[in-house]
């Protein structure tokens, strides 16, 4: 899946087209490597989102076979290590 619709559809953004914007900024790495917007995400990946006072480390548990998940079964798909 690429990483701007698993942003979205994990609810990390709300809007896949703020994920794109986050990539287009290069805040957004995967595997500590600038993400692009057609990079995949694979089962283990951690992915960083630069913030502008924080750092927010995600790892990717599961990836999702649909558009969007429930808020309340995102810690399925991924952990927040920071």
């Amino acid at each position: 899946m690429r990483i701007d619709k698993f942003l979205n559809s994990v609810n990390i953004t709300k809007r896949r087209s703020v994920a794109q914007d986050m990539i287009n900024n290069k805040v957004v790495l995967i595997n500590g490597a600038v993400a692009k917007a057609s990079k995949g995400v694979e089962v283990g990946s951690i992915i960083s989102i630069n913030f502008l006072d924080n750092t927010k480390m995600y790892e990717v548990l599961k990836i999702p076979t649909t558009k969007s998940t429930p808020k309340s079964l995102q810690s399925e798909y991924i952990k927040e290590l920071s």
